[in-house]
């Protein structure tokens, strides 16, 4: 289907679509809206800003029947603001219909939930799942009549050990269970739980080429000799960022780098797991009012909340899985905007900015003096200086071998033709340098 019109959606569904402004599906739409649309369980492997979230929305919307009142399907994230977001595009696309929808995240009123489900039960559940759990076992929740489940983020649901929760009340929806897994890479140790209620899926896989260069600028500013605080102000004296991300790799970092920034008379908005509810939610509501142009945050931010408008990220540090660093990226030059994003780094960052540059991420060194941007080709001089003393090295040691009788001294006399060979290797590559055209 290369359009929204070609599919046999409900007429308010394609009214819908229309007053978003959606015409065309992306590439995982149009691969899982019609195994869902048939009801064939499928893993959906996408990054982030792929438009998965509408490609099990709209299906799941589509085969709703209005007239029975029970769950049908159950929509589960790992965090309370992706549920949230979920929620609020499901809403915004059964707007005027009798579908029945509720969100069960933690931070809200279980027994409030509880009382309300004596009465009811919604169409579509929306969560997180330790209170869908919460309220499965409680007998609340009515899962058995639904016959369709969304793990969304299963990859970072497992890494904050969610697994089970699902499993606890995925165990209890029926025997010929419909399951669709969307994830940006599928652990190992994630396998036994899709063997268990998945028989032979549909394996999309959409990631082979990341999208996540597109529209980003990649910045690497070097440390040197100044402290990480004191770069990181340089650098937010370089940029007028409609709003700018600050990512660190620890909750305590990102609290401490706050209070430098504050001490320097910048404010910055905090977004960290250690948030209450009510404060996680009173921070988003002031960072979406504007009242911020700065954010520092850890990596559940890159995964956890779609904000509007991010103009710059800034990595304070690089993260140790490199996944982390597509996905804070990814927060930037979307909706066909464009973005930059600046890295700190220090010579021990070398091995993750080569393993980055692999995964395609065209960076271009850059430093920051009195305000201005100057460009650097350094980093790649001193790699291309360090290999090819490599080689040097490996032909060195290729000519000079141990002796089988060795005597006394035999070592310094090794190393002796080693230097020589060395010398004379160094001068030969000096002069085919000095043979090439100057650009």
């Amino acid at each position: 289907m290369s359009k929204y019109s070609d599919y046999d959606f409900k007429p308010f569904l394609r009214q819908k679509l229309a007053e978003i402004g959606f015409e065309e599906p992306t590439p995982i739409q149009k691969e899982m809206i019609p195994l869902i649309l048939k009801g064939k369980s499928a893993i959906g492997q996408a990054h982030t800003g792929t438009g998965k979230t509408h490609s099990f929305l709209l299906p799941i919307v589509q085969r709703i029947d209005e007239e029975k009142q029970e769950v049908q399907a159950v929509i589960t994230s790992p965090t309370r603001e992706l549920a949230q977001q979920i929620f609020d595009a499901l809403n915004q696309l059964i707007e005027g219909t009798t579908i029945q929808t509720k969100l069960y995240i933690g931070g809200t009123d279980k027994l409030r939930s509880m009382d309300k489900l004596k009465s009811s039960q919604p169409q579509i559940v929306v969560g997180t799942p330790g209170r869908i759990k919460d309220l499965v076992n409680e007998n609340a929740l009515l899962v058995h009549t639904a016959p369709i489940l969304v793990v969304d983020e299963a990859d970072l649901a497992f890494d904050m050990g969610f697994i089970e929760e699902i499993d606890g009340f995925a165990s209890k929806m029926p025997e010929n269970l419909e399951m669709y897994v969307f994830s940006a890479t599928i652990p190992e140790k994630l396998q036994p739980f899709l063997k268990k209620y998945m028989d032979s899926p549909v394996h999309i896989k959409m990631n082979d080429k990341r999208p996540v260069a597109e529209g980003i600028d990649f910045v690497l500013v070097p440390i040197r000799s100044k402290s990480r605080n004191r770069r990181l102000l340089e650098v937010i004296e370089g940029i007028n960022p409609f709003l700018a991300v600050i990512f660190c790799n620890t909750r305590k970092t990102a609290e401490a780098v706050a209070s430098y920034l504050a001490e320097e008379g910048i404010k910055a908005g905090q977004i960290h797991g250690d948030l209450s509810p009510r404060d996680r939610k009173k921070m988003m509501k002031q960072v979406r009012e504007l009242e911020y142009q700065y954010i520092v945050a850890t990596d559940l931010a890159a995964r956890g909340i779609d904000i509007q408008g991010i103009s710059h990220v800034i990595n304070y540090e690089i993260p140790e899985d490199l996944e982390f660093f597509i996905h804070r990226v990814g927060r930037t030059a979307r909706a066909g905007n464009k973005g930059t994003a600046i890295t700190l780094f220090e010579p021990e960052d070398e091995d993750k900015i080569v393993r980055l540059e692999k995964m395609d991420i065209p960076f271009e060194q850059m430093d920051i003096k009195k305000g201005e941007w100057i460009e650097l080709k350094e980093r790649h001089a001193r790699q291309n200086r360090v290999k090819q003393e490599n080689e040097i090295e490996k032909i060195a040691k290729a000519k000079v071998r141990k002796p089988k009788k060795v005597k006394p001294g035999y070592k310094r006399a090794m190393k002796w033709e080693m230097d020589k060979i060395k010398k004379k290797e160094r001068k030969k590559r000096t002069k085919q340098d000095n043979k090439k055209p100057r650009s």
